[in-house]
């Protein structure tokens, strides 16, 4: 069964200009008729890996990796593997970036009460001399 680009189009959500750049990068390999591309069911589920892969954050070369490891003897389970480690690495680089949002939300909360802080002081005090660095100088105090 052959499908048409804008069958795979409306299925999978994405542009025909997406699937053809899919296409160009040798991901997917399309019978032509005539000027016309027809995918098969091969192209239909590498294209439904492709866009997983790209959802769960892996470049096209991971992609086109772990897609050429099925094709090899026992690729399926050298396939599985892979995408194992790989996906492990993602794990803990996701991990790695978490900590460090965490890490920089927990700053930026400290900031904002402490600014609160010194706008609560400045409503109740005369307003500053110019050229005093406020914020900057109340900061040093801590």
């Amino acid at each position: 069964m052959g499908y048409m680009i804008g069958e795979l189009v409306e299925e999978f959500d994405v542009t025909a200009r997406t699937i053809r750049f899919y296409e160009e990068r040798g991901l997917i390999s399309p019978d032509r008729n005539a000027r016309t591309r027809v995918y098969d069911e091969r192209d239909r589920v590498r294209l439904r890996l492709i866009l997983r892969g790209k959802r769960l954050g892996f470049d096209l070369e991971e992609v086109r990796e772990m897609l050429s490891l099925y094709e090899l003897d026992d690729g399926e389970a050298r396939q599985l593997e892979h995408c194992i480690e790989v996906g492990r690495d993602k794990i803990a680089a996701l991990e790695r970036q978490r900590e460090d949002v965490e890490a920089t939300l927990a700053d930026l909360r400290g900031f904002e009460r402490r600014f609160i802080e010194l706008l609560r002081e400045k409503r109740d005090e005369p307003p500053a001399v110019s050229g005093t660095p406020g914020v900057l100088r109340d900061e040093r105090r801590q």
